[in-house]
């Protein structure tokens, strides 16, 4: 009997089915019902909904509800700092039976080696790990990137069976001004899903990215923003990250009317912050906390995610569809008693029956050691341009000031909060250095650093002290990549990401817990941000307003130029 057959003959009732959810409810994104159903799964299908059914299998579910399996639609799983197979084993318990990534940070690391590492690691996962192929690399002219994918090399991947389009397209002024990588890159994937990211970009600079063939969008942070491209045809991908907070600007655009057109996701999460708060079910919980209509929200959390990427097979509770199911208390309180990904109960023996898949990268930090002296800056007779850190939000202000001076140096102003950043070039192709200021992050003494830098990845270090920053940066190496921070001359915290500087080869459990220390070394040096290490990892990100750092000094993102 083929399978089509046993789907059939389950499905009508003439055989058992595979297993049967017995006495709860589902929740019918269709009509916005709740339903009392047996449910019958057959292999990775759903097979039977609205009626009783008998199962090789059957599973009591009194009083809960069965709600589709959700999707994160754009993430880094290189920002959870563990490797696919741990981010599978830590997030698909809580329900998240699809993950639409980008490997944007590892391919900037180590080029078409890193997405091979995620193509070959999608194969394996329990959970659904689709992959999108990542577009710019390098993100810009603006730093130092350790490669280079122009279309030639993205190519051969494309019809990977585990690839799903072109990833978040972050140069949109290379878009609008007809840059030729740019162009060859979209003209291969007409036709196909291309993700955009363009924050702030409206009017007819919008329209002009837009006919580029570019359907998605995660960058937004009002809901003006996001009708403005709901109205021109893009999907608003709803972010709730560690360092990006969008959802609750994003509020007043989750409606049943308009959920066909949104879809949740995280961006970049950390498993501290998994463990403590949740992933997708938060934001669930959180919206529908905040009066946001529980089918707009289960909507975006699958079906609507589903169709904007193309994945037909997903994302209702039906028969037909593929067996991606959640067990939930109450719609409300969206906690995930029981999870199914293609129809397999999701426990530790399913993810032990997973084949491993070797690291990459392991020596991929090969930044020279630095000296206290090389963070000096020069004093000038202008005010200095400072990065001002928004908390939750990776967008910066371009602030500036008259700053304090020691001889001919700048020295930090910590009575308004503005200590030194530096970002050194790590790949070994040319040792740049580049020194400035920010200001917000709370810092009384001591330095952190981290190799997690969007998107060149390059060493970021922030401190008040020159020593400091240094030990910071130099231990980097050491570790072969990671957080380190530093105070008073000692290292008081730190976590090693040896795989490309980028993620660890620990268990998520260990990260979660180092991770926890760490953040409480750099509270100890004063620092107020809720997340200080990946709001860090955003100052040399020059494709997002308005003022950032890069190796090869400050960038004035508006003019899309380095300052001189």
């Amino acid at each position: 009997m083929t399978d089509l057959e046993r789907f059939i003959d389950q499905g009508t009732g003439r055989e058992p089915a595979d297993i049967v959810l017995k006495g709860g409810q589902f929740f019918d994104l269709v009509t916005g019902d709740l339903l009392a159903s047996d449910i019958a799964i057959s292999g990775d299908r759903i097979v039977g909904t609205c009626g009783d059914y008998e199962g090789r299998e059957e599973i009591d579910i009194s009083g809960r509800i069965v709600v589709p399996g959700f999707i994160d639609t754009h993430l880094h799983i290189e920002s959870s700092l563990v490797t696919p197979h741990e981010f599978d084993r830590c997030v698909l318990p809580y329900g998240v039976t699809t993950a639409i990534c980008d490997p944007h940070e590892i391919a900037n690391v180590l080029g078409t080696e890193g997405i091979a590492f995620f193509l070959d690691s999608a194969l394996e996962t329990i959970m659904d790990i689709r992959v999108q192929l990542s577009s710019c690399v390098p993100a810009t002219h603006l730093e130092t990137s350790g490669a280079d994918l122009p279309i030639e090399r993205l190519l051969p991947f494309r019809d990977h069976p585990k690839v799903i389009g072109l990833a978040e397209f972050m140069n949109f002024p290379g878009v609008i001004h007809k840059d030729p990588v740019c162009l060859a890159k979209l003209e291969a994937f007409q036709g196909g899903h291309i993700d955009g990211h363009a924050p702030l970009l409206s009017g007819k600079d919008l329209n002009g990215y837009l006919a580029a063939g570019i359907r998605t969008e995660h960058e937004c942070t009002t809901a003006e923003e996001a009708l403005e491209k709901i109205r021109k045809g893009m999907h608003i991908l709803v972010r709730e990250g560690s360092v990006s907070k969008d959802l609750l600007a994003l509020l007043p655009i989750i409606t049943e009317r308009l959920s066909p057109f949104i879809a949740l996701c995280t961006d970049d999460r950390n498993p501290l912050d998994i463990a403590e708060q949740g992933h997708l079910d938060y934001m669930i919980r959180t919206a529908i906390s905040h009066g946001r209509a529980p089918l707009a929200v289960y909507r975006a959390a699958s079906i609507s995610a589903a169709r904007a990427f193309g994945l037909r097979d997903r994302g209702l509770v039906a028969p037909g569809w593929r067996a991606d199911l959640v067990v939930v208390d109450t719609l409300e309180t969206c906690k995930a008693e029981m999870v199914f990904s293609a129809g397999r109960r999701v426990g530790d023996g399913l993810f032990e029956t997973r084949r491993p898949v070797a690291p990459v990268g392991l020596d991929s930090v090969k930044a020279r050691p630095v000296a206290a002296a090389q963070f000096a800056v020069p004093v000038t007779d202008d005010e200095t341009p400072v990065i001002g850190v928004l908390p939750g939000k990776i967008i910066t202000e371009h602030r500036r000031y008259r700053l304090p001076t020691k001889g001919n140096q700048t020295t930090v102003d910590l009575a308004q909060d503005i200590v030194k950043v530096a970002v050194i070039e790590r790949h070994g192709r040319n040792g740049n250095h580049a020194n400035g200021f920010v200001q917000g992050f709370g810092l009384k003494k001591g330095a952190i650093a981290s190799t997690v830098g969007h998107d060149s990845h390059n060493i970021c270090v922030v401190g008040v002290d020159e020593d400091d920053m240094a030990l910071a940066a130099n231990r980097l190496g050491e570790i072969k990549g990671g957080f380190v921070v530093v105070e008073g001359g000692r290292v008081t915290g730190e976590i090693a990401l040896p795989v490309a500087g980028l993620m660890s080869l620990e268990p998520y459990e260990t990260v979660r817990d180092t991770l926890h220390h760490l953040r409480q070394a750099a509270f100890a040096l004063g620092a107020t941000l809720e997340e200080p290490f990946l709001q860090l990892a955003f100052l040399p990100l020059p494709v997002i307003p308005h003022l950032k750092i890069s190796d090869r000094g400050m960038v004035d993102v508006d003019r899309f130029m380095l300052m001189g």
